[in-house]
């Protein structure tokens, strides 16, 4: 199924050819068809299954169909309420791509910076409000913010929001709605207490559920090579060294990671040019076409840059760096091995990556072979954890690295790394969760139940 049959309108269609994407995820498929129905919506999907397509897509096309647009002050008629900073930047920057073709204006809000650029962005108009539900409700009781115009809500991450704390914000949000609106409801996860949450928003909803790409094509040859990371670098170019390798598709979690990588490349003679979220639309479909014509190398992306690509022949895909999010593995080499076509997957692992590592390889049902004749054989196997806040002892401060050779892990542990990009896939291609303001990746890290403690609750958003 292709995207032109879903019955969108051009300015939509034009611009999701402009991103280069072609086929809905099976997340997308189902719901978009529902949202232009007007129907109220509860879909269980994880974050990498293009859910925030799913319900931009059909917004954007119901408002801007709208004939009953007041001509005054533009108000708010779409409220998109989300757990973290991250996802909401994540989500306005869907809404930007999606819409670019519209006459929509969006705000993102949150809290942790200050508020004058987002009330003054009030102030002037918007149609669509993308929020963390305690800057919400903060300008909401300095009467900067007024619910009753909202026609389309969506209560994105409902888990998380549970986990965070925040069901109670998001309860006083909900009382402030009008009646009449069409709402939808997006979790992972199903406990009792979201379904009973979800029964309070939805009326007669329709369900879709979808789980997340688990499996990897038999066509792509996975290998890993655990290595320190100050040795990727030579690594990289050692592998280079093979001419046998015409094209390469690198991932890094960052876009200063992806600037790095290909800048070091092309010190050392190797044509290679970098794509993510900073390069603009221009930038980035040039370096897409100079890697399709083989006039580059090596293309290094990020995981929201590397959507939608999609290169005939491309016979090896590299991390450089693992990602947090499991799913984006799949999808990242997902990019090779395409149509029966064969393909090679190289994993660089460090000591920090491990754990992302093992995630990967439960997720996919395999152990993937380990590469251990290189010249850089890792040796710094221990990861040096910094104290954690609020410790009421002082002992742990000074406790040893935990050893990460073994294969020993333990959940709370695991290195944090900020990797928030675009959270969701349009079409066929998949982006891991997490963003933060200098990365592409995110989502949004995995979420831990201690990083959602009391700490975390108190700064709100």
């Amino acid at each position: 199924m292709s995207f032109e049959k879903l019955n969108l309108i051009e300015p939509i269609l034009k611009a999701l050819k402009t991103e280069g994407y072609t086929t809905p995820t099976p997340i997308q498929a189902q719901a978009i068809p529902l949202l232009l129905n007007r129907k109220d919506l509860l879909g269980c999907a994880q974050t990498g299954t293009g859910k925030t397509a799913a319900f931009a897509i059909p917004i954007i096309q119901l408002l801007t169909e709208d004939k009953n647009v007041n001509q005054g002050k533009r108000v708010i008629r779409s409220l998109i309420l989300t757990p973290t900073r991250e996802l909401a930047i994540q989500i306005g920057e869907s809404f930007a791509s999606y819409g670019r073709n519209t006459n929509l204006k969006y705000k993102v809000i949150f809290g942790g910076v200050s508020q004058h650029s987002q009330v003054e962005s009030l102030r002037s108009g918007i149609d669509i409000l993308i929020a963390t539900p305690g800057r919400l409700l903060d300008l909401m009781n300095q009467k900067h913010v007024n619910l009753n115009t909202i026609q389309f809500f969506v209560l994105d991450e409902a888990d998380r929001m549970l986990d965070m704390g925040f069901v109670h914000d998001v309860k006083k949000i909900i009382s402030k709605l009008p009646a009449k609106r069409q709402s939808l409801f997006f979790s992972a996860t199903m406990p009792p207490a979201i379904v009973s949450l979800a029964n309070t928003i939805l009326v007669n909803p329709s369900k879709v559920e979808v789980t997340p790409v688990s499996s990897t094509a038999n066509t792509i040859n996975q290998v890993v090579y655990f290595i320190d990371k100050e040795n990727k670098k030579n690594l990289l170019i050692d592998l280079l060294k093979d001419k046998k390798i015409e094209r390469v598709l690198v991932f890094t979690r960052t876009k200063h990671g992806a600037d790095k990588v290909a800048k070091d490349l092309v010190k050392n003679g190797i044509q290679a040019q970098a794509i993510h979220g900073n390069k603009s639309q221009n930038a980035r479909q040039n370096a897409l076409n100079n890697f399709k014509s083989k006039l580059t190398r090596v293309l290094v992306a990020t995981d929201i840059a590397a959507r939608g690509i999609d290169i005939d022949e491309l016979t090896h895909v590299i991390n450089y760096e693992l990602p947090n999010i499991p799913e984006s593995y799949v999808h990242r080499i997902g990019r090779t091995g395409r149509a029966g076509a064969s393909g090679i997957a190289i994993a660089f692992c460090d000591a920090e990556e491990k754990e992302y590592l093992r995630d990967i390889q439960k997720l996919i049902g395999k152990q993937i072979p380990v590469i251990d004749d290189h010249a850089y054989e890792l040796k710094n196997h221990t990861v040096t954890k910094a104290p954690q806040k609020n410790q009421r002892s002082t002992s742990n401060r000074n406790a040893s690295p935990r050893n990460l050779s073994n294969g020993s892990s333990h959940g709370k542990n695991k290195p944090r790394v900020n990797t928030p990009t675009k959270s969701d896939t349009v079409g066929s291609e998949k982006t891991s969760a997490d963003r933060s303001s200098n990365t592409d990746s995110s989502n949004t890290n995995k979420p831990k139940k201690k990083w959602f403690g009391g700490e975390r609750r108190q700064r709100r958003d």
